[in-house]
């Protein structure tokens, strides 16, 4: 039991020395009446709690916990923290609680990115709870990650990425890099082991040499050249999760900061004027998109609070973002102008004809995501 009660302590305090110094950034300050990180961040944590498990918007429940609940599930969490408000934490931690039981079947096999990530919840009810519980169920998904290779998501390349040291869930789809990089940060943060984040950190360089473009942005795939918003914005919003918690010392930190800082200088020329980004990036003839949207503004929060991105440049721009990417809430606490759940096509009028759906989880997630960090 004391064994217990020390790595417990150990582990909090671990999560403290780890936290970086935020900076102060007048700009994230003196919100409109209604516009406040805590005001939309309460909205948007209600509307999740009083949501059922989803679907991708299709009819019935999940088989399994979907990845955009996940996200959103990480992001109520994490605001909840920031804010102290422990009735949300209660009613999150209580979602949960029928997965432990009778519902496990409902927690997913974690054989494939868009499923692994779901440990990235369970960690951080056991940084909040302490709950060994929770813990055990994390690093189950966490360690399957990186091998050996099994299952039905088996490909021909999983064994030769394995074989590089590479995760055998690799695909070099530019969303795994908020997968990955999610759960593993996640629990490094939960278990102050290095080789989750060392290992997620070297996964990431391996995508940023491969799909990393001049100019800073990603195609979706190789073979798909376009910048799909949302594509780019797991990618941003992936590099800020990892870079907040990647010790100073780890050999490939400047290559990724060197990443981050290039993708963000672009996606600073591409920010139309009202704050807003587009379906596809470079395209000014797309729809504006909210949750590549949230995904950026994310991205250049954390950059101006960690100190990576200059704060006269960036902050009026992370402001900007956020004040127009509330308008899209509804009355409903649902966000508006969504795109669909999209696989890759080599079709630029593909991604331009997706579907813009109201309170796709794709888009909640990241408004929490931004809440938390400007209060942080």
């Amino acid at each position: 039991m004391r064994i217990v009660k020390a790595l417990m302590i150990g582990a909090v305090l671990f999560e403290v020395v780890a936290a970086p110094a935020q900076t102060t950034v007048p700009q994230f300050k003196n919100w409109p009446e209604g516009a406040s990180p805590k005001e939309i961040g309460d909205r948007i944590t209600s509307r999740f709690i009083a949501t059922p498990h989803t679907n991708f918007n299709r009819p019935g429940p999940p088989k399994m916990i979907t990845y955009p609940e996940t996200c959103t599930w990480y992001g109520a969490l994490t605001f909840a923290k920031v804010t102290g408000n422990t009735a949300f934490t209660k009613q999150l931690v209580a979602r949960f609680d029928p997965l432990l039981g009778s519902r496990d079947t409902l927690i997913p096999t974690p054989d494939h990115v868009d499923r692994t990530v779901f440990g990235a919840v369970p960690f951080e009810l056991y940084i909040q709870t302490k709950d060994p519980r929770y813990l055990a169920i994390g690093k189950r998904m966490a360690d399957k990650q990186w091998g050996p290779p099994e299952g039905k998501m088996v490909t021909p390349d999983s064994h030769r990425f394995y074989d590089k040291g590479l995760s055998w869930q690799t695909r070099l789809w530019i969303d795994d890099m908020f997968m990955i990089t999610a759960v593993q940060s996640q629990a490094y943060r939960a278990t102050g082991d290095r080789m989750y984040i060392d290992k997620a950190a070297k996964e990431m360089v391996f995508y940023l040499d491969s799909l990393q473009q001049p100019n800073g942005l990603f195609y979706h795939a190789p073979g798909v050249p376009y910048f799909w918003g949302r594509g780019d914005g797991w990618m941003a919003a992936g590099m800020s999760e990892l870079l907040r918690s990647l010790p100073k010392d780890n050999p490939n930190r400047s290559r990724i900061m060197e990443g981050y800082k290039k993708m963000m200088a672009t996606l600073l020329k591409h920010q139309a004027e009202d704050g807003m980004w587009r379906q596809l990036i470079d395209d000014p003839t797309s729809w504006k998109e909210t949750s590549c949207t949230g995904m950026f503004t994310f991205a250049f929060i954390t950059g101006v609070k960690e100190g990576w991105l200059n704060k006269a440049t960036y902050a009026p721009a992370a402001r900007k973002a956020w004040l127009s990417l509330i308008k899209y809430i509804n009355a409903d606490n649902d966000i508006t102008e969504v795109c669909e759940g999209t696989n890759m096509k080599n079709d630029h009028q593909y991604y331009l004809n997706r579907k813009r759906i109201t309170g796709d989880l794709h888009g909640q997630a990241p408004l929490l995501w931004c809440a938390t960090a400007l209060l942080k």
